[in-house]
């Protein structure tokens, strides 16, 4: 499948990996991908506009491959990454201080249901309307996704633990879509969400313990 858009050459191969072309688009994704998440680890509110440029890159490379789901998603990335900004700007106690938390019984709820319907529609959907060759896993990392973002979001800390589900699943299905410096990029994420994990944790075990029950 080709695309044919004004930003049409960032999918021309910049490089291959053996037979398998790399695009512009995917190398750029596979840096400010790297970056994003690095930026994230550190709390650093920089990693929202970061993370807007890796989505709309990603978004190019995924419409491309043929995964319509993750294509689609990067749209709604956009929006969720300004939230994200907004919400880390003014979501706590003064500028870039929205403390680190853990989900709470409700919001786990919400979540867990909300990622079970959506991936039920976007598997029928890709299924029905699509040439997907993958669509319920498509559309379960789709989900996934959105849920880990909204909790980063949130700083919520269990958040990296979906994020890690979500890659344990992305690094064979782009390895299965002939993506692989992008499945690279995610063997990549896989080690910096772990990282993210400990470094949150640190975080919230540092806060006196009045100071964390109010979170």
């Amino acid at each position: 499948m080709s695309v044919n858009v004004p930003l049409g050459p960032l999918l021309d191969p910049a490089f291959h990996l053996g037979s398998v072309p790399t695009t512009w688009a995917e190398l750029l994704g596979f840096a400010t991908g790297t970056v994003n998440v690095w930026l994230v680890v550190r709390q650093n509110i920089l990693n929202w506009p970061i993370g807007i440029a890796n989505v709309i890159l990603l978004g190019l490379v995924f419409l491309d491959g043929g995964l319509y789901a993750d294509a689609g998603l990067q749209v709604v990335y956009v929006v969720l990454q300004l939230y994200g900004w907004w919400v880390w700007l003014y979501g706590g106690d003064g500028r870039d201080r929205l403390p680190v938390r853990r989900t709470r019984g409700p919001e786990w709820a919400a979540l867990i249901a909300a990622g079970a319907a959506g991936t039920a529609l976007l598997t029928w959907v890709l299924s029905t309307w699509t040439d997907s060759t993958v669509p319920f896993w498509d559309a379960l990392t789709t989900a996934l996704s959105l849920m880990a973002t909204y909790g980063q979001s949130r700083k919520l800390l269990e958040s990296w633990w979906l994020w890690i589900t979500a890659d344990l699943v992305y690094i064979p299905l782009y390895f299965y879509k002939d993506l692989k410096l992008t499945g690279v990029l995610y063997v990549v994420f896989l080690a910096l969400c772990v990282s993210g994990l400990l470094a949150w944790r640190r975080d919230l075990l540092a806060r006196p313990p009045a100071s964390a029950a109010a979170a």
